[in-house]
């Protein structure tokens, strides 16, 4: 359901302070990028004594949840050019494991079973309990993803997100290379039978009808919409939340099919045992602006408008926007109000004249920016940054993409991306984290392409250069973050924070800057100041029943602790590296001990990396 909330309470506020490292054990793979992404950004799953950590480079480790001690390790031997990362693990266990545990019979094969998603597109079931492949499962323990997707070019489709294990069926989507016009894979989502491999259905968007393998000579239809962040499940409602991304290419989309405008930027809720579409709600009309759908739709309950409580998803965006519908129907259960936007568009295009705000919960980020707002560290790089706004085209949300330099926000990194929200059970209070770095970009024309250096990098490699993007009159589009000459952000600080939402009152509860400029700083240079400006963020939070939020997603190397009645840090520990991921908190069933656990591999982007897995306990 993807909550995650953590339902202890032996670390509490009281004696939250008195937190220390119980263990740290060393996965080996240090995330070595070469512009293109490798990032450590999975969160260890715990099933009962042991602990379960995959890598950037598609290992798996299995750990002792008490010492950290390896228990043993699999390595896929996975290979690709960019985008090193694993965010999760999916795991399977065999009711018939347990009964024959019981009743001690010879239990069968791979009872317990782990699913590994590989950057170079396979899906391994790897044994549980000794780390060896489930032979039974695919070709010899590997589906290979690329059958029926035609022609992959390398790293051009991966998976990196969680595999979402439903009943008996594992499902898988893909990361594609979405910002060019030709060559993209296919976005179809796929199950597969979690004890033999064999695929159940497709849910391909632009072929309603093929639920199977293509026919011979075929393939799934190319350049759809992808889901590339995690999926949910309702079991009771055997329906499946599928968040999409945007049709390719990514920011101009003149000649997009009827597949791309219908299910782009979508939650599309497929049914879990045939991969029929049941309903669709689309977050952004023809979006070219990259504001795909990042996070793990959040399955919970909410009242309506009427007092009634109903079963709620959860979706937030990278537009700071929060939507909440019904999960049966699709319909928004708060306020949603399409408003008129800006739609005169570039050359071919034919944008929305409305966007869907979701007016009825707070929305994060969004203030307009304005000439008065720009921010600088000094006066001449705030001079510098009023320049660049004034010579820039802003219209406020939406703004249409154009030749002229014109300025995206909230931006195509967040607002919020795929960190997701954590949700207290108790209180029914969301906490979510975001960021908040504006972008100034250009769309440029094939023929004056060759004046610039090109370049398919993450940020911040692409800055000063053009990603290539073959799409009606133009060949690339130039993205660079709205900054200073110093390398400062121009909007006013702060850069990322966390926000606490009462689902009741649908009300912003508290907000706090998140991260201080410890680690980062002008030019690149540490400040070696723990100055709480607010970072911009990724990742996502922990909560517990005793009122914790836990965090390690800024740009600084801490883990912290929040209350999460008002937002106060109460504890922080300084970790060798940063680290997106999120915590892991469990309760050892063995030694009844609560820990909290995070993976750290380096913050986003920062030349500082590490192979890190660090467990906090209480002392004895």
């Amino acid at each position: 359901h993807g909550d995650r909330f953590a339902a202890l309470d032996q670390i509490n506020k009281q004696n939250v302070s008195d937190l220390k490292v119980a263990w740290v054990a060393h996965t080996g793979d240090i995330p070595q990028s070469n512009g293109s992404g490798a990032e450590d950004q999975n969160t260890p799953l715990q099933i009962g004594d042991t602990l379960y950590v995959c890598t950037p480079y598609s290992k798996v480790l299995a750990l002792d949840v008490d010492s950290g001690k390896e228990k043993w390790r699999y390595d896929s031997k996975a290979t690709a050019p960019n985008w090193q990362r694993c965010r999760g693990l999916g795991y399977f266990e065999d009711s018939s494991s347990v009964t024959a545990s019981q009743t001690g019979t010879q239990p069968a094969a791979c009872p317990r079973r782990l699913f590994l998603p590989t950057t170079d597109a396979r899906l391994i079931a790897i044994n549980a309990d000794n780390g060896k492949v489930c032979e039974d499962f695919g070709d010899h323990g590997t589906v290979d993803l690329s059958v029926g997707m035609g022609e992959i070019k390398p790293g051009y489709y991966q998976q990196t997100s969680t595999p979402l294990v439903a009943g008996n069926v594992v499902v898988v989507g893909g990361r594609v290379a979405d910002n060019f016009s030709t060559g993209e894979p296919p976005g179809v989502v796929r199950a597969y039978d979690v004890h033999t491999g064999k695929l159940a259905w497709a849910w391909d968007p632009g072929n309603p009808n093929l639920t199977g393998l293509p026919p011979e000579g075929q393939t799934y239809t190319r350049g759809t919409p992808n889901v590339w962040s995690a999926m949910s499940y309702d079991a009771k409602l055997n329906l499946i939340y599928l968040p999409t991304g945007n049709g390719p290419p990514d920011y101009w989309g003149g000649d997009r099919n009827a597949a791309k405008e219908k299910y782009g930027s979508s939650v599309v809720a497929v049914d879990a045992s045939t991969g029929e579409t049941k309903w669709v709600f689309q977050t952004v009309h023809h979006d070219i602006w990259d504001y795909d759908l990042p996070s793990q739709p959040v399955l919970f309950h909410m009242k309506n408008d009427r007092g009634e409580e109903v079963p709620v998803l959860i979706q937030t965006t990278k537009t700071g926007q929060i939507y909440v519908l019904d999960r049966r129907t699709g319909k928004p259960v708060t306020r949603v109000e399409e408003r008129p936007v800006a739609h005169d568009g570039a050359e071919g295009e034919h944008l929305s004249a409305t966007q869907p705000f979701s007016t009825g919960m707070p929305q994060l980020g969004v203030e307009p920016l304005t000439e008065k707002s720009m921010w600088g560290v000094t006066p001449f790089d705030q001079l510098m940054c009023r320049i660049d706004f004034k010579e820039s085209t802003y219209l406020g949300m939406y703004t249409p993409p154009s030749e002229k330099p014109y300025i995206e926000w909230p931006s195509l990194l967040g607002g919020m991306n795929w960190g997701g929200i954590t949700i207290d059970e108790r209180t029914g209070t969301l906490f979510v984290n975001d960021m908040r770095m504006p972008l100034r970009m250009s769309l440029v024309r094939k023929e004056e392409m060759a004046k610039y250096k090109v370049s398919t990098d993450e940020v911040p490699g692409f800055m000063g250069t053009v990603r290539p993007q073959v799409a009606g009159p133009y060949g690339g589009v130039r993205i660079d973050i709205l900054q200073s000459a110093l390398g400062v952000p121009c909007n006013t600080p702060p850069f990322g924070t966390m926000s606490a939402i009462d689902l009741n009152s649908r009300q912003l509860m508290w907000q706090v800057p998140m991260g201080s400029v410890e680690d980062t700083g002008p030019l690149g240079m540490k400040t070696h100041l723990h100055i709480p400006l607010g970072m911009p963020t990724l990742g996502g939070p922990t909560s517990t029943a005793s009122g914790l939020v836990f965090f390690a997603g800024t740009q600084d190397n801490y883990l912290r602790a929040l209350d999460s009645a008002t937002g106060k840090e109460l504890w922080r520990a300084r970790l060798p590296v940063g680290a997106v991921a999120a915590p892991l908190i469990y309760k050892s069933p063995k030694s009844g001990k609560e820990y909290v656990v995070i993976s750290a591999g380096g913050a986003s982007h920062s030349p500082d990396v590490g192979d890190d897995i660090i467990a906090f306990a209480l002392e004895e």
